[in-house]
């Protein structure tokens, strides 16, 4: 079959409590067409283990619908985690599965019905590399947009934060290097290192830009601010700070202050409460 994106790409399952390596498993997916990813839902998640899902069906779909590797979301409630279930949406190619996932039960599924099968290597998606594409060669067509933060154990929250404040621009995303964090949060943090949480920061769809602050304190994306030149400067309530109004007020920059809500319908979430969830 000729396609003109490639393979129509199948994943599944219950999508609960995402890892950086789970990004990535998204990321090399999408380099071998358009990713349809079949999110179970709250009941199929029980009935196959036991007990409901760690997130909730409509906070998990948001997320996945968030990420830019994933072309499409279909919920399903088919409880056989070694079959894949038809439906009007779904014209599969390929399935592909983690290391975790793989059996000989998915792979005679494939063989029946003509579908390619693969997996993807722990050794191959456990790898998170980072773009070298300066700042100042980064072109926009809106106003530029910077935020700032942690951004440990990412979560539905924090695609919210991105999805408003890409509505001002196009959004850059600074995040505190695991030395400035542990410097303020203490020994055990971050929880994920720099470059896992820069990859994934990157995969949102509403991120033009995410890097790594190399500068100190409050202000530690200073060095890259001065840089990007950025027209606007988002926080929400709690990363509101002095040091941020006075920067964005001698370098002639708006400053924004947003108010930390959830997406309608989903639970606030913050990254400290879900240590250990």
């Amino acid at each position: 079959m000729n396609k003109e994106h490639g393979d129509n790409v199948i994943i599944s399952g219950a999508f609960d409590d995402l890892r950086p390596i789970q990004f990535r498993f998204f990321d090399e997916a999408a380099k071998l067409g358009k990713v349809y990813a079949l999110l179970l839902t709250d009941t199929a998640v029980e009935k196959i283990t036991g007990k409901p899902p760690k997130f909730p069906q409509d906070e998990r779909l948001y997320l996945l619908e968030s990420i830019r590797y994933i072309h499409k979301v279909i919920k399903t409630n088919n409880i056989n985690p070694d079959a894949l279930e038809y439906s009007a949406d779904l014209n599969p190619d390929i399935w592909i599965v983690d290391e975790q996932s793989d059996n000989e039960a998915k792979r005679q599924f494939c063989k029946t019905y003509g579908l390619k099968y693969q997996v993807l290597k722990n050794e191959k998606i456990n790898i998170f590399l980072q773009d070298k594409i300066s700042l100042e060669k980064i072109k926009t067509s809106r106003k530029k947009v910077i935020v700032t933060g942690c951004y440990d154990w990412f979560h539905s929250g924090h695609v919210r934060f991105f999805e408003e404040a890409a509505q001002y621009g196009d959004l850059f995303v600074s995040l505190g290097s695991d030395k400035t964090i542990c410097e303020y949060k203490g020994a055990g943090h971050p929880m994920i290192n720099q470059e896992q949480r820069c990859f994934i920061c990157n995969s949102i769809k509403f991120v033009k830009k995410a890097f790594i602050g190399s500068g100190r304190g409050w202000l530690d994306a200073e060095p890259e601010m001065n840089k990007l030149k950025p027209d606007i400067y988002i926080v929400n309530e709690d990363g509101d700070r002095p040091e941020k109004r006075d920067y964005c007020k001698k370098n002639n920059i708006e400053y924004l202050i947003l108010k930390r809500l959830p997406k309608p319908g989903l639970p606030r979430r913050q990254s400290t409460d879900l240590r250990g969830f």
